[in-house]
Formats: structure tokens, sequence, C-alpha cells
């Protein structure tokens, strides 16, 4: 049975068609190669169906970006045409300064790769396993024995057939595979996916100290609190299409954030005009305040107030996600009318 772990290392190239590869060449062409990941227009169609349209897409090198949206959105596909195994409708990409099609070969022998819920062979051990992406590899797995433990894989865990597995180790070993050999640049779709809390943390940690070593991390995932706590920037893609792309403390910094304000005596409404104060909700002695933009305004009004107690929620990614997702929704709908 086919399986993914062959189509990240497959031996032969991916080459399109002799009559497609100028035009291919030159579009890609435009693209910096000294970013790790870029794309221009890249869009996949099945059929009537869209995956990803019109993506223009830049990760720096040594960069930790976060690709969010929920099922369906079209992340797999985006990664999948990254990583070679999809050829593009139209549009193109380059992965660490190549053409992941054309030169699919090449830029899979740099990549760390994790896909979502991997297909393992059953009936090899887990040592067997890692040991066959190794050859594939072709590269020392220098860092298999520091990921296994960070991780918490035992080399009793390995000695067992895969087929006994717990969903959970599974995505141990998927995880080891993909970072054994220090790749430049990782592709995780999903990373988290089956994984225990602690667990998660020490993927968390293991995914930080590779950064700050200047690997690149591109990351896809449908939970906002993992993408929030590793990455730098995000892009959040909705119908197939990219609705936002920006570092993720310019999206906190852009959310209405609510703030409790409760004051002494029955005074006059104080916040009509404030800058930052978007509305203010009054219920007794207390306030309910939606604050966006520069809180320090406020800040000053309210030394001067006799407030009782105070509560600024902070600003989440999520609250930016469904925001471009609630807008967005919105204007497809006018679109539609």
């Amino acid at each position: 049975m086919f399986r993914w772990v062959e189509r990240l290392l497959c031996l032969k190239a991916n080459i399109p068609k002799i009559a497609g590869r100028s035009a291919r060449r030159n579009t890609v062409s435009q693209l910096d190669t000294s970013l790790a990941i870029a794309t221009r227009g890249l869009t996949k169609r099945y059929g009537r169906v869209v995956g990803i349209q019109e993506l223009d897409l830049e990760v720096r090198q040594g960069e930790l970006f976060g690709f969010l949206g929920p099922n369906g959105a079209g992340k797999s596909t985006t990664i999948q045409l990254l990583m070679g195994f999809l050829r593009p409708t139209r549009g193109s990409a380059r992965v660490l300064g190549k053409d992941p099609w054309s030169q699919g070969t090449q830029v899979r022998g740099e990549i760390g790769f994790v896909q979502d819920s991997p297909a393992l062979y059953e009936n090899l051990t887990g040592a067997e396993l890692l040991d066959y992406l190794g050859r594939l590899q072709g590269k020392a797995p220098s860092r298999r024995n520091e990921v296994l433990e960070r991780l918490d894989l035992s080399q009793r865990d390995l000695a067992r057939p895969i087929r006994g597995y717990s969903r959970g180790m599974r995505q141990k070993v998927a995880l080891t595979q993909a970072l054994q050999h220090d790749p430049a640049l990782l592709i995780l779709d999903e990373p988290t996916e089956g994984l225990d809390p602690l667990v998660q943390q020490a993927l968390f940690t293991l995914l930080r100290d590779l950064h700050e070593r200047g690997r690149t991390i591109f990351m896809s995932s449908h939970i906002l609190s993992d993408v929030e706590r590793l990455c730098d920037r995000v892009g959040i893609v909705r119908a197939g299409r990219l609705v936002a792309l920006e570092h993720v403390e310019s999206l906190r910094r852009k959310q209405v954030r609510r703030m409790s304000v409760t004051l002494a005596g029955d005074s006059a409404d104080p916040f009509t005009g404030v800058a930052g104060v978007l509305r203010a909700e009054r219920n007794g002695a207390a306030w309910r305040l939606h604050v966006q933009g520069d809180v320090n305004p406020l800040l000053k009004l309210l030394a001067t107030l006799p407030v009782e107690d105070l509560v600024y929620e902070p600003a989440h990614l999520e609250d930016a996600f469904l925001e471009f997702y609630t807008d967005s929704a919105a204007t497809q709908t006018r679109r539609s009318q």
C-alpha cells in the first residue's frame, strides 16, 4: 500500500510536462529564493471544488509561522502543494529556493514533514521504521536520541510493532522521523494531534529550541492556543482563501478588549468621548467597556476615578480568528445576494 513516508522522499522527481514547463519556470523565477517558502497565485482545484485559491505567501528563513483555519479551509491542500505531492492548477511556489513539483526530490531531502493523521507500516517496529526512513532520507539521524527523550518514547516502546501503538505513540514516531535528521525546514500538519498535554509542552519546547537555532517551522493547526504560544506570524485561511497575514502581536493589538470597572458612588458616565473606548455599558456601579488601541488615555482617566475593582481581559488570537471568519462570511453573503 502506498504510504506517505514513501511519498516524502520518493526517488523519482515529479517532472511537469514539457509544454507547460517554460511558463511555470518564468513565474517561479520571479520569487525571492532567499525565503524559505514563497507562493504567487497558488491555486489548486478539484473539478469545481476549490482546495486553495490565489495564495500569495512568504515565510522567511528562521521564522516560526502558523497556518490557521478550520478543517476543510485549505491547509492540507497547501501543504501537499508545498511538498510537491500535488501539481498546482495555476500559480507557482518555491520551497528553499526550489520548485516543489519539478524539483521535488531535492526539496523533500531538506524538509522534515509530519502529515495530519500519518499512516505508518503496521508490521514494522518503531525502531525499524525510523531506521528505514533514515536510510531513505540519506542523512544521519543525528538528533534521534534527543527527540526520543524529549517526547518520552523509550527503546522498549520502539521495539514493539507499530500496529500496537496508540494514536499518541504513532504521532511521536511521526514527529521523531521528521526531526531526527535536523532538517532546515519543518512542515507540520496538526503536529499536536493525539498528544497528551505533557508531551505537547515538550514538543513546544523542542520547536522553540529549533527556532532559536535558526530552523524554519511552518505549522498548520486549527488549535489557536498552540499557534498563539509558538508563532511569530500567522496566516488565516477560509474556504480556500487567505483572509489574514499578520504578526500575532499585531492581531492582538487590533482586537477589541473588554474591561470591567466598578466605581464607588453614583457618578455620571465618565467614559464618553475617551480615546480608545468604543462602547461603555452600565449595570449599577459596574461598567463594561469595549476598548481598542492605545489604552493610556483610559488609564489616565481611571487614575482620577474612585475605582473599587478592575478586570482587563487579555487579547486572544481566538478573537481575531473569529472576527476574520465572521467578517469574511458576511462579505461572502452580501456578494451572493
